[in-house]
C-alpha cells in the first residue's frame, strides 16, 4: 500500500509523527510537506525532536492570503499526486493545507482519508470550520477522535466510512510525554515554577488579525496573578508590532517551543490559556485547567467538569475564567485509549472501496 501524507502545520506534524511510524512498519508513505509552517521553530524543530523522516517532497508554499496560499497548494499537491500515485492521500485536521489536499485528491478521483474527522465548532465564519467540513465530505474514510465527531458527521448525512477510532494526539502525547519529563529544561530555562505560571498561546487569525480583539487579549493576560509565559507565533508577533501593541508586563514573551518544550509547560501550567484546539485538548489530557480565548470550540469533551472554559477575548472573563478553582472530578476520557494509529493503519489496509 502506497499513502501520500499531506502536511503543513505543527499539530500536522505531531499527529503524522505517530501514524508514519506505523504506516512504514508495512508500507510506502510518502511525505509531503507544504510549508504552511515553514521557519525553524515551527517546522524543522518539530521534525528533529520526533524524529520525522525528511519530507520526499517539500512544496515550500509560506504565507499568504487563504486563497493565494491554498491555490498554489492546490496547483503543487496535483503536480505530486499525478506523479505518485497512491492508494491514498491522507489529510489532517483542518489548516489550508489539509483543505488543498483533500480538494486536489477529490479532483484526481485518489482515495482520501481525514485524520481528525467530524470536528464542528458551529462557527462557518472560521476558516478551520469550512476546512474541516469540505475535507469530510470530500472523504472516503474519516476517523473520528470522539463519539461527538461521529455524530456531527451523521448529522451531515456522513455515515459511510466513518470510524471511531480515538484521538491521534492522544497517542503522541502517551509516547512522548516521558521523553518531556526526561529531557525538557525549559521550567529552568525561563525561571518558573511548577503550578507558579500560565501558559498562554494566541494564534487564531480571528484574534491577531483583529488589532481590538488581540489588544484585549493582551490586557486579559496582563490582569493574571502570576507570571504568564507566552510562546509567541510568529504570526501574532507581526500583528502586535504592526498594530503597536505592547505585550506588557508580567508576560514573558518567548519565541515557539519545541513539542517537548511544550508538553513539559503544558504539565506543570496552572493554568493554560489558548485559541488553539491541539492545546485545548492536551491540557484537558494533562488535568490542567483551560480559558480558551474563543466563545466556541470544536472540542466540547473538554468543556465537561470545567476542565475548560470559554472566555473570548473579554480581559475580565479571561482573568476571572484563569482565577476559577481546579476541578475536583477527573477529566473524563473520551479520546480512546492511545491505540488510534494502529486502527487508522488497519482500516486504510482492509477497506476495499474504490472510486
Amino acid at each position: 500500500m502506497k499513502v501520500v501524507s499531506i502536511v503543513g502545520a505543527r499539530p500536522q506534524f505531531i499527529k503524522a509523527a505517530v501514524l508514519s511510524r506505523a504506516l512504514r512498519r508495512e508500507h510506502r508513505e510518502v511525505l509531503v510537506h507544504t510549508g504552511q509552517h515553514y521557519d525553524q521553530s515551527m517546522s524543522r524543530l518539530f521534525f528533529r525532536e520526533l524524529e520525522m523522516p525528511e519530507p520526499d517532497h517539500h512544496l515550500g508554499v509560506g504565507s499568504g492570503s487563504h486563497g493565494e496560499q491554498t491555490g498554489r497548494m492546490l496547483e503543487r499537491i496535483e503536480g505530486v499526486l499525478l506523479r505518485e500515485r497512491p492508494d491514498w492521500a491522507l489529510v489532517y485536521g483542518d489548516t489550508n493545507s489539509t483543505l488543498a489536499g483533500a480538494l486536489a485528491a477529490a479532483k484526481l478521483n485518489i482515495r482520501l482519508a481525514h485524520v481528525e474527522a467530524g470536528l464542528r465548532s458551529g462557527d462557518r465564519r472560521l476558516p478551520e470550520e469550512v476546512n474541516r467540513i469540505v475535507a469530510d465530505h470530500c472523504s472516503d474514510l474519516l476517523f473520528c477522535p470522539t463519539v461527538t465527531a461521529v455524530e456531527n458527521l451523521r448529522h451531515e448525512g456522513i455515515t459511510k466510512g466513518v470510524h471511531p477510532v480515538g484521538d491521534v494526539m492522544y497517542d503522541s502525547l502517551l509516547q512522548h510525554l516521558p521523553l518531556a519529563e526526561e529531557k525538557s529544561d525549559v521550567l529552568e530555562r525561563l525561571g518558573v515554577s511548577p503550578v507558579a505560571y500560565y501558559l498562554a498561546t494566541v494564534h487564531r487569525a480571528a484574534n491577531t488579525d483583529d488589532p481590538a480583539r488581540l489588544a484585549a487579549v493582551l490586557q486579559g493576560l496582563r490582569r493574571l496573578d502570576a507570571p504568564v509565559v507566552f510562546p509567541v507565533h510568529p504570526r501574532t508577533r507581526k500583528a502586535a508590532g504592526a498594530a503597536s501593541l505592547s505585550i506588557g508586563d508580567g508576560v514573558m514573551a518567548v519565541d515557539p517551543v519545541g513539542y517537548l518544550d511544550m508538553l513539559a509547560l503544558e504539565k506543570n501550567a496552572r493554568c493554560v490559556l489558548t485559541d488553539s484546539g491541539g492545546v485545548q485538548k492536551e491540557a484537558f489530557l494533562l488535568a490542567v485547567p483551560c480559558v480558551t480565548l474563543r466563545e466556541e470550540t470544536e472540542w466540547p469533551e473538554t468543556l465537561e467538569n470545567g476542565w475548560n472554559a470559554l472566555a473570548g477575548t473579554d480581559p475580565e472573563r479571561i482573568a476571572s475564567a484563569a482565577a476559577r478553582p481546579a476541578p475536583r472530578t477527573p477529566p473524563a476520557r473520551c479520546f480512546g485509549d492511545g491505540r488510534a494509529v494502529e486502527r487508522i493503519v488497519k482500516a486504510l489496509e482492509d477497506d476495499p472501496s474504490d472510486r
